[in-house]
């Protein structure tokens, strides 16, 4: 199962429920990026060479979808929302 975000799709994803972090990265991603940004709200957005969008680290997930419904995710020039149902089915599927 992949989450699309903000038109971007992350075949493979990581939930480590104990730190209440989501790791989504696009196929072929290797770690390591060559840049990196924090969001506003904390999370983490790495690029490839290009400037594409590889990898997003989503911390404090399931606390922030079951205060708001959403969560929210702020990068340059693109504001992506996610519903909760995307998340929560990555979340039931890394279990």
């Amino acid at each position: 199962m992949s989450v699309t975000i903000a038109g971007i799709e992350f075949e493979n994803h990581e939930y480590d429920e104990h730190a209440d972090v989501l790791y989504l990265d696009v196929e072929g991603y290797a770690g390591g990026s060559a840049d990196a940004y924090a969001t506003p709200e904390g999370h983490g957005v790495e690029y490839d060479e290009s400037g594409r969008v590889i990898a997003l680290t989503l911390v404090n997930v399931k606390r922030l979808i079951e205060r708001g419904g959403q969560l929210t995710i702020t990068w340059p020039e693109v504001v992506g929302r996610v519903p909760s149902t995307q998340v929560i089915r990555a979340l039931a599927t890394a279990a």
